[in-house]
């Protein structure tokens, strides 16, 4: 297979939404202090903050593979509800958050749209792109369920507790 071919197998665009029932200032209070996530999101095993902007994260969802990235914030802004980071390390590319209040079905909530869009470098996923890759979008969605689901018993906790 050649060297392009392969950097198409090796592309990855993952979109994902959460419905929460909680509102969406508390939400995106919660997603916009990255340094927490391993404190909820069981995939999320630790995060180096690096400065007021960026940190490292080590991931690892079911796969045996841990993901190391470092994120750097690119926007933050709590009245759009928008957070974005660039993502540099075993991935490139970006990540962000749409935070939205949830319309409709007469349940107050908030809506959540995960976007990211990265290319794999680490080499040995960068081998596997082909035979894995159903594999590793496996592997994201699983990380991203548990994540809903561990930020919603969060954000169901009393407030003092989060």
């Amino acid at each position: 297979m050649d060297h392009s071919r392969l950097d198409r197998w090796n592309h990855y665009r993952f979109r994902s939404v959460w419905d929460l029932d909680a509102p969406p200032a508390r939400v995106y209070s919660a997603l916009e202090r990255t340094g927490d996530y391993p404190r909820w999101w069981p995939q999320v095993r630790a995060v180096e903050q690096i400065d007021g902007h960026s940190g490292t994260l080590h991931i690892r969802s079911v796969l045996p593979y841990e993901i190391r990235m470092t994120a750097t914030e690119l926007l933050r802004d709590p009245r759009r509800g928008l957070l974005e980071a660039a993502l540099h390390g075993d991935v490139e590319g970006w990540a962000r958050w749409t935070v939205r209040a949830r319309r409709g079905a007469g349940r107050p909530g908030t809506r959540v749209l995960y976007e990211q869009e990265v290319e794999v470098r680490r080499p040995l996923l960068r081998r596997l792109a082909v035979p894995a890759r159903a594999a590793f979008r496996l592997n994201h969605a699983l990380m991203m369920r548990a994540g809903r689901h561990a930020l919603a018993a969060r954000l169901q906790a009393p407030a003092e507790a989060v």
